[in-house]
């Protein structure tokens, strides 16, 4: 009896650690986040989720004070790490990786560009008499990697490696493109005296870099530093991530009388990814998907800024993905992905509309009103799903089994 129920919790084990393998386990952890912050803000528990939310956390000595509401922490603190773990991948891919040469980064950029200009361009045409609206543009350009990938993995081996190669890079430059318009585009009410005190920070990282500094302890308690500074400062706090990222180290590391050596980078990423995949961006997705239904009809789907975000990911991101990259294979810029065909490149750019993530945070930036916290979250929930059904379906029609 005693055996037979270790045997049960061993096999339970089991299939948990192969769960947590797989390429899609953070997509569908995701997936259950936002499902589960949708149920709780239909039900009896609405209430709870709320107050939850917008409880104060924070510090008090005295006459100093640091608090913030629990969402606050979440978009502003939880958001920094998942930064810093973005600006690590841009930095490898752009030093070693997918991007480290022109031939290479050439295709996935411009698609990148024309990923996030054509769904900016859709929004605009359907918002454009409304200014006051105007403001998130951005909300339909950026690609949600960990959905995308968790979708692209659901069909395993049928899919050729190009074609995850080619949405990963997309996806890396997307990213870094979301950085510099949050950087650009979504700063206000700049405190001088906290951006001197970021940029002495910033100052310290790169003296430590240029020194050889090789403790990540070092880079993260200035990292920290960093944020605070950039909090204080009116530019986004999640910045802060990506900057501390791009002063660590890129290269090998090997103590004396040590034949291995260890990338700082790769090993950060390492021990960083389960923490970003499985607890960072599901609390996310639990604060920021949770869409009060109540009293909202189907025709509130077809209003200006629910319907500018969703045709933004849904038509404004292939359009502009696959055309782009039509574009340059034709004119003989760049080489077609091998062991690949149009119908799955159409697929791959639908595919990219998976805003999610990306789009939610931008969202929270561009529009800080109440009233616009469902809208914001119907058209980003709507054209994601869209995108990740039509996608799916493209995409298993168009790569053959494996076996």
């Amino acid at each position: 009896m005693i055996s037979k129920a270790f045997n049960n919790i061993e096999n339970k084990t089991q299939w948990i650690r192969s769960f947590f393998k797989l390429e899609s386990a953070g997509g569908i952890i995701l997936f259950i986040a936002a499902a589960l912050a949708m149920i709780m803000a239909n039900s009896p528990l609405a209430s709870f989720y709320d107050h939850l939310l917008h409880s104060k956390l924070g510090i008090v000595f005295g006459e100093f004070e640091f608090s913030k509401t629990l969402l606050h922490w979440i978009n502003d603190g939880l958001m920094a790490i998942f930064f810093f773990l973005v600006g690590l991948e841009i930095k490898r891919e752009l030093l070693g990786g997918q991007l480290s040469s022109k031939e290479s980064a050439m295709l996935p950029a411009l698609a990148a560009v024309g990923g996030m200009a054509a769904p900016a361009l859709v929004y605009y045409i359907v918002n454009h008499n409304h200014p006051e609206l105007l403001h998130g543009w951005a909300i339909p350009a950026a690609t949600d990697i960990a959905f995308a990938l968790g979708v692209l993995s659901l069909l395993g081996k049928r899919v050729p490696v190009t074609l995850k190669v080619l949405l990963t890079a997309i996806a890396v430059i997307d990213d870094l493109g979301a950085v510099i318009i949050i950087a650009f585009f979504y700063t206000d009410g700049l405190s001088m005296q906290a951006l001197g005190a970021a940029s002495f920070f910033v100052a310290m990282l790169a003296v430590m870099n240029r020194a050889g500094v090789r403790r990540t302890a070092a880079y993260v308690i200035i990292g920290v530093l960093l944020w605070v500074a950039v909090l204080k400062s009116g530019v986004h706090a999640t910045l802060a991530g990506v900057v501390t990222a791009l002063f660590i180290p890129y290269g090998t590391q090997g103590g004396s009388g040590k034949k291995e050596s260890r990338n700082i980078i790769a090993d950060l990423e390492h021990a960083l990814h389960p923490w970003v995949a499985f607890m960072i961006m599901p609390v996310f997705a639990f604060a920021n998907a949770g869409v009060s239904l109540s009293g909202v009809a189907f025709a509130d789907l077809f209003k200006p800024l629910p319907l500018g975000i969703m045709l933004g990911l849904i038509v404004g991101k292939q359009t502009g993905i696959f055309f782009t990259i039509l574009g340059a294979v034709k004119s003989g810029l760049c080489p077609m992905p091998k062991n690949t065909n149009w119908y799955q490149i159409y697929a791959l750019s639908a595919l990219c509309g998976i805003g999610f993530t990306m789009s939610l945070f931008i969202g929270t930036l561009a529009f800080s009103g109440h009233e616009f916290a469902a809208p914001v979250r119907l058209g980003v929930l709507g054209g994601s799903l869209v995108s990740a059904t039509f996608g799916y379906l493209l995409i298993r029609l168009t790569c053959k089994n494996k076996t």
